[in-house]
C-alpha cells in the first residue's frame, strides 16, 4: 500500500499543537467580540480578478491558482481584507457605518520550494470600515497590544510607521515612478548600500538627507523628533506623536515603537501602518494599517483599517523565557574566501576571532571579547538561518542574495569578494541578433530568468552544476551567465563577455525581527563595521 502524505507547505496538526492554536484563536476572538467585532466568513476560494481589482500587494506568483469548469482563474484565499471589503460593499452596502467585522480564517500563499514555512496560515484579525482618524487608529493600535498581551506574550512591541511621509519626502524630489517604488523598496529593506547609491544623484535635492537617514530612523519616540529635525514639519510625524500621546495615556505606551522607514506598497497602504514583534519569533506576528482606497474599488466610498495575527507564530511564542539580560548576537559566516575576508574586518574592530579561525568540531564559535557568535555555513544556508531567525546577522554574496532571495534586511555592502555575473558566448557568436529562441546554461537560473526577462527575451535556461562553461563548447547552449572576476577561464575556453548582468560582493544581512528587538547591539555592530569600511577605526 503506497503512503500518501499532506502536500509540500502543510502538515497535520496534533494535540498540543492544536490546543496551543486554538488557545490563541479562542483568547483573540473573545477579545474581538468584547469589543464590538461580528464575525465575517469569506469563502477559501476567490476569483483571481477581485485581487488584481483590490491592487492586493501579495503578488501573483505567491497566490495558489486553480481553473473553475468555465474556465475562470481561481486562488485559494491569500488574504482576508480584501474579500472582507467586497462582502462590505456588496452584502453589508446598506448597513450603517462603522462596521466592525472580524475573521478566524486559514490564508494559503505559496512560500516556495524547502522553505520551510506553512502554505497555510491561520489568521485571526479585525477589519474597521467607515471609521476616520485618530479615534479608529487609537483603537486598532490598542487592540493590537491587548490582542498580544491576552495571548500571553512577554516581550513584544508594535511598531508604527506612516505611508504618507514617504510620500511626502519623495514629492520633493523630484523622481520618476520607478525611481521613487526602487527607493521605497531599499528604505523598506533598510539596504543602506543600494539606498545611497539610489540617492546619490538628487544630492543637494530638499529631502535628500531626511531619506538618506529614514531606514535609520526606527526605536521609541525620539525617533519622531528626528525625522522633524531632519525633514522639517509634517503633518504625519505631528499625527503619529498624537496618536502615541493618546496610546500611552490608554496604558500602551510600553509597546509602542516607531519605524519611519515602514513605507508598505504605496498604492494599498494609505496612512497609518503597522507591525508586531515578538521576542522568538523571526518574521512580525501582526501587521495591518489604514487603507481608506480599497472599498471605493468595489463601489463603495469608506475609509477602513484592521490588522491580522499569525496565529501559528503567536503560538510557538508562548512558551518563551524572558529574554536573558547581555544577550549575544549570533552570525552566519559563508565559509571560504568570505570567511577570511570576515574575520580580517571582525579582527580589524578588535574582535578576538582566535576560536573561529582553530574550530575543531565546534559548530557555534564565540567571539572572547565581544558578545558575538559565529556560526560557519554554505552560502545559501547563511540566507535560511537569517531568514528564520536561528542567526540575528549573515554575511553572504550578493550572487547567493540574487538567486535565492529571502526576507531579510540587506544592511550593507562589506566591499570585498568583488566579482560580478556576466552573459558569455563562443567568440564569434551574437546571441542577441536573432530570431532564433536562445539557450543560456547557469548555476544561478533565478539569476539568468530575471535578467532575460528584464530584456523581454524568451531564452531556455538550463541549470548546471558543474563547469558552466562547458555548455557552449559543448554546443548545450548559446551562453553562459556566471560569475566573473578576472575572465582569464572565458578566455581560455574560447569564451567573451556579451555583457555584465550584474555587481556582485559581500553583503551583511539582519533578521527583520532581530534588527527590531534588538536595535542597540545590532546597530552598534553595524556602526562598527561602517567604521571599518570608511577607514575610522
Amino acid at each position: 500500500m503506497r503512503i500518501i502524505n499532506t502536500p509540500e507547505g502543510t502538515r497535520d496538526r496534533l494535540f498540543a499543537e492544536c490546543a496551543e492554536r486554538r488557545q490563541v484563536q479562542n483568547t483573540l476572538v473573545d477579545l474581538f467580540r468584547g469589543r464590538g467585532y461580528s464575525e465575517v466568513i469569506t469563502p477559501e476560494v476567490e476569483f483571481y480578478d477581485l485581487f488584481v481589482q483590490s491592487g492586493n500587494p501579495i503578488p501573483q506568483e505567491a497566490m495558489l491558482k486553480i481553473m473553475d469548469r468555465s474556465g475562470r482563474i481561481m486562488v485559494m484565499r491569500p488574504d482576508c481584507t480584501t474579500p472582507i471589503a467586497r462582502v462590505a460593499a456588496t452584502r453589508l452596502r446598506s448597513e450603517p457605518l462603522p462596521q466592525r467585522l472580524y475573521y478566524d480564517q486559514t490564508v494559503f500563499r505559496d512560500r516556495g520550494a524547502h522553505q520551510g514555512e506553512s502554505r497555510e496560515i491561520a489568521q485571526c484579525g479585525v477589519e474597521l470600515i467607515g471609521a476616520v482618524g485618530e479615534e479608529a487608529d487609537v483603537e486598532m493600535v490598542s487592540m493590537a497590544v491587548e490582542s498580544l498581551r491576552r495571548c500571553g506574550l512577554r516581550s513584544f512591541h508594535i511598531e508604527l510607521g506612516h505611508a504618507g511621509f514617504y510620500r511626502a519626502l519623495a514629492a520633493r524630489m523630484d523622481m520618476s515612478a520607478a525611481e521613487t517604488e526602487r527607493v521605497r523598496s531599499a528604505i523598506e529593506g533598510k539596504n543602506f548600500a543600494l539606498l545611497n547609491d539610489l540617492l546619490e544623484p538628487y544630492r543637494g535635492r530638499p529631502a535628500f538627507a531626511a531619506l538618506r537617514r529614514l531606514p535609520y530612523l526606527f526605536g521609541g519616540p525620539e525617533v519622531l523628533d528626528e525625522a522633524e529635525a531632519l525633514a522639517g514639519e509634517s503633518v504625519c510625524i505631528d499625527y503619529l506623536r498624537r496618536l502615541y500621546g493618546r496610546l500611552a495615556a490608554a496604558g500602551c505606551g510600553a509597546y509602542i515603537r516607531f519605524d519611519l522607514g515602514l513605507v508598505h506598497q504605496l498604492d494599498y497602504y494609505t496612512g497609518m501602518v503597522f507591525r508586531g514583534y515578538v521576542e522568538g519569533a523571526g518574521a512580525p506576528v501582526l501587521s495591518g494599517g489604514r487603507y481608506d482606497n480599497l472599498m471605493e474599488r468595489f463601489g463603495r466610498k469608506a475609509e477602513a483599517t484592521g490588522f491580522a495575527v499569525d496565529a501559528d507564530a503567536v503560538a510557538a511564542c508562548l512558551n518563551q523565557t524572558a529574554p536573558a539580560a547581555g544577550r549575544r548576537l549570533r552570525i552566519a559566516l559563508t565559509k571560504g574566501r568570505i570567511q577570511d575576508k570576515a574575520l580580517a574586518l571582525f579582527e580589524r574592530m578588535g574582535l578576538d576571532c582566535s576560536p573561529v579561525r582553530d574550530p575543531g568540531r565546534r559548530l557555534i564559535l564565540s567571539i572572547p571579547n565581544y558578545p558575538l557568535d559565529v556560526v560557519l555555513a554554505k552560502a545559501p544556508d547563511v540566507i535560511t538561518y537569517v531568514e528564520h531567525g536561528a542567526c540575528d546577522l549573515g554575511i553572504v554574496g550578493k550572487d547567493t542574495i540574487l538567486e535565492k532571495g529571502g526576507s531579510f534586511y540587506e544592511v550593507l555592502d562589506l566591499g570585498f569578494g568583488r566579482c560580478r555575473f556576466a552573459l558569455a558566448v563562443k567568440e564569434g557568436t551574437d546571441f542577441y541578433g536573432t530570431y532564433k529562441t536562445r539557450r543560456a546554461a547557469s548555476k544561478y537560473p533565478n539569476v539568468a530568468r530575471a535578467f532575460f526577462e528584464k530584456k523581454g527575451m524568451d531564452v531556455d535556461i538550463i541549470k548546471i552544476e558543474g563547469s558552466v562553461e562547458l555548455a557552449p563548447i559543448l554546443e548545450l547552449a548559446d551562453g553562459i551567465v556566471d560569475i566573473v572576476e578576472t575572465g582569464a577561464t572565458l578566455r581560455e575556453n574560447g569564451l567573451t563577455v556579451v555583457e555584465d548582468v550584474a555587481a556582485v560582493s559581500a553583503r551583511l544581512i539582519v533578521n527583520t525581527a532581530s534588527m527590531k528587538l534588538n536595535k542597540e547591539q545590532i546597530t552598534g555592530f553595524i556602526a562598527k563595521c561602517e567604521a571599518d569600511l570608511e577607514g575610522t577605526v
